[in-house]
């Protein structure tokens, strides 16, 4: 029997606050999800949901999927309907989906209060949705909704679900926990039972929320009791807080139980999970398990000093196996061997320099104990490490003045007007510039580019696409130190600076040069 890693992003990953997936994002996402090697991805509820039903009427010309089967997703047939009659039922056939999963109603509460039906009617409502389907020629699985809470609360009524679904011809029945609020414990326990019940007959699945935080332990423990069927999303997505993270509990599962359950290679999940994340336009969440952009990095300098003599020391697995990658973070908690291995990282060899090593480690916490940060503006330490490594930093122009001026004229209510000149000397030429933009930090940024393309053309590429304040001291109110990190890219790659000022401004301009030389210095340009 093989193992199934079922993805239900599509469907029950959109759900979540502030995900709103159109089909476009659908099929951008499919052969995402297909690459990384998932065996079924549910493409949501043909039929219920009128872009669904549009998504599989494309999927069906426009996907090319190589490893994944396509699932459509619907409910049992209606109280007092014949299967085949049933409007929602036909849309599942319609969809042309090889593979359809329903949702049936497996907590006796449920079905009185809910379908506002009874107990023998349900289970009939399983048998003839599930024999309809297969004598039409589809897979079906069951998804078992609220099973965990029901079975607690009548075992017997539970446990008839799970047997009618698998007397009818359902491959697979899922044990849906959800309202996400079991324990491993109790996960282990009950599907064990379910287990016996079944005879060994049939393949169990778990489908498990996050609401207890024991997602991925809970599917973990299904797994050991002898489920071979999960599903999950991408990064956790789901209402609520989410649904089983898919990457965590594969990577769980490929690592540490050595088991192989994804057709594709787990090395591709960080890259994988972020482009979705981009599409879901939802940020990616930076400590997430295996794929985070902090979940192999190291601040403190006592971890630095084990991980110059072995790496393996202070991580729980090769970060290479999943596609992500160590990072040593720079702060006033950095000792020299922080340093040296980030200067490392950065292409600066710092071995047997124990003192430029100190006059690094010193600098970095004087410069924090003022302001400045260092764990994400890897851009603007290099620049330090340039700086102390050779003397200096490339002088790409030198800064005559700047100003920005905000202006509105009228009434209240009126739109105003932000505009900054720059003033340089690039080469022994000045040039000046005035720029305008949505603000006065986008005004700058928009002048200083513009005064450098003249002389640097390699500049246009730029673009600043991230922009985040922090008020330091905020006793201080309106006086107090403001904190600026920056993002930028040349279309390819992307970088991060940090600025410390009196105001806004101040601090924006610093980090908008140091982004400027910063990306001068890797386009390989030579200052004039």
């Amino acid at each position: 029997m093989n193992f199934h890693v079922y993805d239900t992003t599509l469907r029950d990953g959109a759900q979540q606050e502030g995900i709103n997936l159109n089909v476009a994002d659908k099929l951008a996402i499919a052969p995402l999800l297909d690459e990384l090697g998932v065996g079924f991805i549910e493409g949501g509820w043909p039929g219920a949901v009128p872009k669904d039903t549009d998504f599989f009427a494309r999927a069906a010309t426009e996907l090319n999927l190589k490893n994944a089967v396509l699932a459509a997703f619907g409910a049992t047939r209606k109280v007092g309907v014949r299967a085949s009659e049933d409007k929602q039922v036909r849309a599942l056939l319609d969809s042309q989906a090889p593979v359809v999963t329903l949702v049936a109603k497996s907590d006796i509460r449920h079905v009185e209060r809910a379908l506002k039906t009874d107990g023998p009617e349900n289970l009939r409502m399983i048998e003839d949705t599930v024999q309809f389907l297969r004598a039409e020629g589809r897979r079906v699985f069951i998804d078992a909704e609220h099973f965990f809470d029901g079975y607690r609360f009548d075992p017997q009524y539970s446990r008839d679900a799970v047997l009618a679904a698998f007397g009818a011809g359902a491959e697979v029945v899922c044990l849906c926990d959800t309202n996400g609020g079991m324990l491993p414990h109790w996960v282990t326990d009950i599907v064990g039972e379910i287990r016996e019940a079944t005879g060994g007959e049939g393949i169990l699945g778990m489908h498990a929320h996050n609401d207890s935080g024991c997602a991925v332990a809970n599917t973990l423990a299904a797994i050991d009791a002898g489920c071979e069927h999960f599903q999950g999303t991408i990064n956790g997505y789901g209402e609520r807080t989410g649904n089983v993270d898919l990457v965590t509990t594969v990577a769980n599962l490929e690592l540490k139980y050595d088991r192989k359950v994804l057709a594709g290679n787990l090395d591709d999940a960080t890259r994988i999970s972020h482009a979705i994340a981009e599409i879901t336009n939802i940020s990616p969440f930076a400590r997430q398990p295996y794929v985070g952009a902090s979940a192999f990095a190291h601040k403190a300098g006592l971890h630095a000093s084990a991980i110059k003599v072995d790496a393996d020391l202070y991580q729980h697995t090769d970060p290479t196996l999943v596609g992500n990658d160590m990072r040593m973070l720079v702060s006033d908690m950095a000792g020299r061997a922080s340093i040296e291995l980030k200067g490392k990282e950065l292409g600066f060899d710092l071995s047997d320099k124990p003192e430029l090593l100190t006059s690094i480690t010193n600098r970095v916490k004087h410069s924090e104990a003022s302001g400045y940060t260092y764990e994400a503006a890897d851009a603007s330490f290099e620049l330090v490490l340039i700086e102390e490594v050779t003397g200096e930093r490339p002088e790409y122009f030198q800064v005559q003045s700047w100003r920005a001026i905000v202006e509105r004229q009228g009434r209240r209510g009126t739109e105003a007007v932000s505009e900054a000149t720059v003033k340089l000397l690039i080469g022994g030429e000045r040039i000046v510039v005035t720029g305008e933009g949505n603000g006065p930090v986008n005004a700058l940024d928009a002048a200083l580019r513009l005064a450098l393309e003249k002389a640097y053309p390699e500049t246009a590429k730029f673009d600043l696409i991230d922009f985040k304040v922090r008020i330091l001291d905020q006793e201080h109110g309106t006086d107090a130190i403001t904190r600026v990190l920056i993002e930028a890219t040349d279309g390819q790659t992307a970088w991060s600076t940090v600025g410390v000022g009196a105001n806004l401004l101040e601090a924006s301009w610093e980090a908008l040069t140091d982004s400027a030389i910063y990306g001068l210095i890797h386009a390989g340009v030579n200052p004039l």
